[in-house]
């Protein structure tokens, strides 16, 4: 069944200003009774501030000790000690907030999602997100009660740079088996099972992308099943996706569509049988052709350099870190588009296709101009 629509709905609300803040609970353990407030923190959260920045956070009242603001930063911790730290309202960078539907029915929903809007909370996006739009939207319906089947989540990632096709349950079943079937696809890939471009009765998708590729690819079909790993990298707490032979697999077909001579750069259609973070930007980077825009993956699907940088002890405004100066995965300027999908309904067991129109910058390499 085709999904394309002549007028898609489109929903979305403007940002507020500033976001609400946020608040972090902790407990405290038998290892850690005796530390005082300042160790604590400073130790068990130092991804998030230096000492100096939870210093100023502690003084500044945002931490409450058993329900009671403490600004003293020596004070000593006990055994079963309930910590909250309240990070204040910020204004969150830009990024758009209009999405386009193009598929809806009772449990899932399709979006076309724009670059530069991320999908879930992350970073300085707290609010700004597809998963805030998705929830308000919900709310916002007249037909919305306080159900306990409603579960309006997405079921994958697209990078906040990556625009096109975001799949979103709307009820806890939805969510569940739509997980398992994104599940399934790269499993498939680490069991070495021969996957099938069709969908079939067993629940099988297909995803499709556009991008533009740095230089000209000279083979019209390229397979790439480089593995995918972690490495440390400054501004990336839990670690950095790379292009690694210890990494788990990970399979990308690019088939060329049309080599731009004059610009230097490829047109590609991208199928992935997994579903890496970054996959297709880690594996084109691979081959010596990343996305054209790319401040991270620049070649070997490595960035630049991944040696941590010296550890700054200066901190923001907030308490927090600066942020790195070194491009990190968030970072937009890159193209890249979820153009089609094709998956058997998680409900229906229906094969649906879906397809995100092309953005202007595609169309206009396609085209020649």
């Amino acid at each position: 069944m085709s999904t394309n629509s002549p007028s898609p709905a489109t929903f979305g609300e403007p940002w507020p200003e500033y976001n609400d803040g946020l608040t972090y609970r902790d407990l405290v353990r038998s290892p850690d009774s005796g530390l005082t407030l300042i160790e604590y923190y400073s130790l068990r959260h130092q991804s998030s501030a230096p000492a100096l920045g939870w210093l100023q956070r502690i003084e500044n009242g945002q931490i409450t000790v058993n329900g009671t603001v403490v600004t003293d930063p020596n004070t000593v911790l006990r055994i079963g000690t309930e910590l909250v730290y309240h990070r204040r309202p910020w204004k969150e960078p830009y990024a758009p907030y209009l999405l386009e539907v193009l598929f809806e029915d009772d449990h899932l929903i399709a979006l076309n999602k724009p670059s530069g809007l991320q999908v879930l909370p992350g970073g300085l996006f707290q609010q700004r997100t597809v998963l805030t739009q998705f929830q308000w939207r919900i709310k916002n319906q007249e037909s919305f009660v306080q159900d306990r089947e409603l579960c309006p989540v997405p079921v994958h990632r697209l990078g906040r740079g990556t625009s096109g096709i975001l799949l979103c349950a709307k009820t806890k079943l939805a969510k569940t088996r739509l997980a398992a079937l994104f599940a399934d696809k790269t499993s498939a890939v680490s069991n070495n099972r021969k996957i099938e471009n069709e969908v079939n009765k067993v629940g099988k998708m297909s995803k499709i992308y556009r991008a533009l590729a740095s230089g000209i690819i000279n083979e019209d079909e390229v397979v790439i099943d480089e593995p995918i790993g972690t490495v440390k990298y400054p501004g990336v707490a839990k670690g950095l996706y790379v292009a690694s032979p210890s990494g788990k697999p990970a399979l990308s077909k690019v088939h060329v569509l049309k080599r731009d001579v004059q610009n230097n750069l490829t047109v590609v259609q991208v199928e992935i049988q997994s579903g890496r973070p970054h996959q297709i930007r880690i594996h084109l980077s691979f081959i010596g052709h990343p996305l054209i825009g790319d401040p991270l993956y620049l070649t070997g699907g490595k960035p630049q350099c991944a040696v941590p940088e010296a550890v700054d002890e200066t901190f923001a405004e907030d308490g927090g870190y600066h942020r790195p100066a070194n491009p990190v995965p968030g970072d937009c300027g890159y193209y890249l588009h979820a153009h089609q999908l094709v998956l058997s309904h998680p409900m229906t067991n229906e094969v649906i296709k879906i397809t995100a129109p092309l953005p202007l910058v595609f169309l206009s390499h396609e085209s020649g101009e």
